[in-house]
């Protein structure tokens, strides 16, 4: 494929785009990044090393001295940090609230869109992220932005976690969705925002199959957000 065809897919947490990303992908049979992973990895690491997320210093040299990879398990895409495995870990309501907190930091964005964009290089590559297509790609081909309404955002995450068996309250995670959406959209350095050539799908009332057919069909019927 072409170095452009990158296909990007943004938007809050749980609004879909982690599942349709690497639905996509194999659909497609295209690479995957999952770039929420790697700020909360960075996120996972500065508590476990007792770096504050407002430290840009500290937060600079562990971006330097960390290794953030992914690998494909019996049960789907795993995440490593310096060859440990954190899949699980940095899906924990702290560590979300952590990992936006130290992606407002210029040196944590800085090492990791350096990262994301390596990736990318050689195209045929699904991304996503929350700001894949405004920041990372501005000139993919195809830009995404997949939202839901913080309730539904809500009982998604609970469900994701009471199936992990991983106790915490519905109100907390509505509650830190909330808060969560106010910083990212808030924050000085790449703000959490629709490209505006994006196309823009509320996923609050469809399936997973749904929202896949709808963005597969676009793509491959060459439908790129410019047109």
């Amino acid at each position: 494929m072409d170095k452009d065809f990158i296909i990007t897919i943004d938007g809050p947490g749980s609004s879909g785009k982690s599942t349709i990303g690497k639905a996509l992908a194999k659909r497609k049979r295209m690479i995957y990044l999952d770039t929420g992973a790697m700020y909360r990895v960075v996120g996972l690491e500065s508590k476990n090393r007792g770096i504050r997320p407002d430290d840009p210093e500290g937060l600079k040299s562990l971006c330097e001295d960390i290794k953030i990879s992914f690998k494909q398990g019996e049960v789907g895409q795993r995440v490593f940090s310096s060859g440990v495995d954190v899949t699980d870990a940095i899906r924990l309501p702290e560590i979300s609230m952590l990992a936006s907190r130290v992606s407002a930091e210029k040196p944590v964005r800085e090492a990791l869109v350096s990262l994301q964009r390596e990736a990318g290089k050689e195209g045929n590559i699904v991304v996503d992220g929350r700001d894949a297509g405004t920041v990372i790609f501005p000139n993919a081909r195809f830009k995404f932005y997949l939202d839901a309404s913080a309730d539904e955002r809500a009982k998604r995450r609970h469900k994701e976690l009471v199936d992990k068996k991983v106790e915490v309250s519905y109100i907390k995670i509505f509650r830190d969705i909330e808060k969560r959406d106010k910083d990212d959209t808030t924050r000085a350095l790449s703000p959490l925002k629709p490209a505006e050539d994006a196309v823009i799908i509320d996923t609050t009332s469809m399936s997973i199959e749904e929202v896949l057919e709808e963005i597969a069909g676009k793509v491959e019927s060459g439908t790129d957000s410019m047109s």
